[in-house]
């Protein structure tokens, strides 16, 4: 029940709020929404089941909504808090902006901090392995590196020695490139606490400030990953946490891409044999007579993995592959991949195991004094490697082996040929349904969650989400459920234009159609930001305009091209002058940015986000609803691109003053029978259709 304490802060928050906020309006919904999560979280409606799904409009505010509540309940109550976004730019605005407004404004004391991922921290050893600091660089590289790549490792290896950098991607200047990355950071084996030289590594500093927060600001993906280690492990506890889900229609996607894995046959061949040849290099330093039976297994293990995956790649015809994938139907393997399903899995949990205990029984002997760091260290980084190898490939083949349950989705399984070598195969396992998952690992064990976006409703009803989810929408089972309209004037404030243009974007010209409409619809002297479904497409277009954009005077920045913070520090810069300022972006411009008043006032949306239908995954969980007698496009593919365009043109009105124009180069908006529900499902704006 909420008590007076907490009342009090609630109370004396919203009030101050009033002052710290130049041209302040009261908001009923907000009021409203502030006194629905505080009554959730202390349990007014349901004892135990303390669930709020919560869809609010642009411009209801939210975020602070959820902070004036939440906070006051979490920390009175000595529990944790943690907000979990799903965008970069949703974790700046809280960091830099929501938070610390927060705090002049509360009677509540409290600490946040933002955490990160493991891997979004260089390995300080790795990092100095891969420059050629300890001369290890080509061991650790699948493929030769270039003379780029080194370059670029010895000045981030300059950087972090002189603490310049520290060791943190998103602070990098430039975006790394995810094949350097994924050699450099930080994970679970290499980063060893117990050893000197990592303690003061970038994660385990980083690691230390988390358990002094009240208030955690995280990502849908470091929850999954801290709850598929079991809850704890990274982030606190879920028994003693309340958790805040922001942009919460992310979070089904981000759970299935948690529980999916894949791995080559002839790529794990060829890295096993490199393991193979450094067993007795890694065994020499650990205690002979307790290392041996782990040798054996590993040796047995990788001797077998190596011949049986190298002979399986020769089973699968090319020939049968549609742009480079083949597809199991209902995810079922032919009777004799069951079997080799099983065998592998079964050879490469047993290699997993028996690779993690050497690397611990090392760990051991640098503990108890009986082997010097300097061995040590470059040992268990380069054992890292084959460890998240092994886990993962142990994972694949778990999941391939696994029995369907004629009452459960079954899981998706293809193959796909590789990019970097065409007789080479990856085998890919994604399940369709992750509900029960999310229900299992945190639902069932946290203290309250409030899920809340813009965009939580498909066709008016919370149904398609709460199944995604894992959340019942049964009256009994007390989940809380509110839509909360905007308050903007869409009518006087924004137009909706849809143009006549040549062709839909299934034509095969729609890109060069683009390159010649984006320059009429460019708003000159203003902010303008155009979003494509596609990087391909987004790329190619912008190759083609550079020129005409430049001799018009227009700054045109690239999503990818440069960081986020850099991209909209130059585009503020040219606002801030009056000229015209033109960002291109994809998908992850489309939601978490926020650009109020000048800083946009021209959208242009190239195509409807329709998910890419080849996707081997939605391809089954179509076949799955198919099989059920359902229609998978109204299922599934519409209301998923109707979120996606809501939270698209959710960017133009940010504040109640805001104005500006959307543009959706889409006619199938007009042309097909699907287009009227998108259309209805979008803000009351002003519509001029051609």
């Amino acid at each position: 029940m909420i008590n007076n304490k907490i009342q009090k802060s609630v109370r004396t928050s919203y009030q101050n709020l009033q002052h710290q906020l130049d041209n302040f309006v009261p908001r009923r919904a907000q009021n409203y929404l502030v006194a629905e999560i505080t009554k959730t979280l202390c349990g007014e409606y349901h004892k135990s089941n303390r669930m709020l799904v919560a869809e609010a409009g642009t411009g209801i505010g939210k975020s602070l909504s959820y902070l004036m509540a939440a906070i006051p309940v979490a920390v009175i109550n000595n529990h944790k808090l943690v907000i979990s976004t799903a965008t970069v730019a949703l974790q700046e605005q809280l960091i830099h902006k929501d938070l610390p407004l927060y705090r002049r404004i509360t009677d509540t004391e409290f600490s946040f901090i933002l955490a990160k991922g493991r891997q979004r921290y260089c390995c300080a050893e790795k990092l100095s392995a891969a420059s050629g600091n300890d001369n290890l660089q080509l061991a650790i590289f699948d493929d030769k590196p270039s003379t780029r790549d080194i370059e670029l490792l010895k000045r981030l290896y300059r950087a972090f020695a002189d603490k310049k950098w520290d060791g943190d991607r998103d602070s990098w200047p430039k975006p790394i490139d995810d094949r350097i990355w994924k050699l450099i950071s930080s994970d679970k084996h290499s980063c060893n606490n117990s050893l000197p030289a990592h303690r003061d590594c970038p994660f385990q500093k980083a690691r230390a400030e988390l358990d002094k927060a009240d208030v955690i600001v995280a990502n849908h993906s470091l929850v999954m990953a801290d709850a598929g280690l079991g809850g704890g492990v990274i982030l606190p506890e879920p028994e003693n946490t309340i958790f805040i889900f922001d942009e919460a229609h992310h979070l089904p996607q981000v759970a299935r891409d948690h529980s999916s894995a894949a791995a080559s046959l002839k790529g794990a061949a060829s890295w096993l044999e490199k393991l193979n040849q450094s067993v007795t290099k890694f065994t020499s330093l650990t205690d002979e007579r307790r290392v041996s039976r782990f040798r054996n297994e590993l040796q047995d293990s990788v001797q077998q993995l190596i011949p049986t995956l190298s002979q399986l790649s020769g089973r699968f015809d090319a020939a049968l592959f549609e742009d480079n994938i083949y597809r199991f139907e209902n995810g079922e393997l032919p009777s004799w991949l069951e079997e080799e399903a099983k065998t592998l899995k079964a050879l490469s949990q047993k290699g997993a195991q028996a690779v993690a205990k050497i690397a611990e029984l090392i760990s051991e002997r640098v503990k108890e004094g009986e082997l010097a760091n300097r061995l040590a260290e470059p040992a268990l980084a380069e054992l890292s490697f084959y460890i998240q190898r092994m886990e993962n490939l142990a994972q694949v083949w778990n999941l391939m082996a696994q029995v369907t349950n004629e009452k459960s989705a079954p899981l998706a399984r293809w193959l796909e040929i590789s990019d970097e070598n065409n007789a080479d195969f990856i085998v890919n396992v994604s399940p369709l349904e992750v509900g029960w998952e999310l229900d299992r690992q945190i639902w069932s064990r946290c203290i309250g969650a409030v899920l809340t976006s813009a965009t939580m409703r498909a066709l008016n009803s919370f149904r398609f989400f709460c199944r995604q989810a894992g959340i019942s929408d049964k009256p009994e089972e007390g989940v809380r459920f509110l839509a909360l309209a905007s308050p903007f004037d869409y009518q006087n404030q924004a137009e909706l234009y849809i143009p006549k243009i040549a062709c839909e974007p299934q034509a095969p010209q729609f890109s060069d159609v683009l390159t010649e409409q984006l320059p009429k619809h460019i708003r000159e002297g203003k902010a303008n930001l155009v979003l494509f479904s596609s990087y391909w497409q987004m790329n190619k277009v912008a190759e083609a305009l550079s020129t005409e954009f430049v001799k018009n005077g227009w700054g045109l920045q690239i999503q990818g091209k440069e960081s986020r913070s850099e991209i909209l520090k130059k585009h503020k810069s040219l606002v801030d002058k009056n000229k015209t300022s033109i960002l291109f972006g994809t998908g992850s411009f489309s939601e978490g940015l926020d650009l109020p008043g000048p800083l946009l006032e021209n959208l242009i949306i190239t195509k409807i986000p329709f998910a890419v239908p080849t996707s081997p995954v939605e391809q089954a969980h179509a076949e799955y609803i198919e099989s059920r007698g359902g229609n998978p496009f109204m299922q599934i593919a519409v209301p998923e691109a109707s979120k996606k365009l809501i939270q698209a043109v959710g960017r133009l009105l940010r504040k109640e003053q805001d104005s500006g124009k959307v543009t959706i180069l889409d006619r199938r908006l007009v042309t097909k029978r699907y287009g009227s529900a998108l259309l209805d499902s979008l803000p009351p704006f002003k519509r001029v259709i051609e």
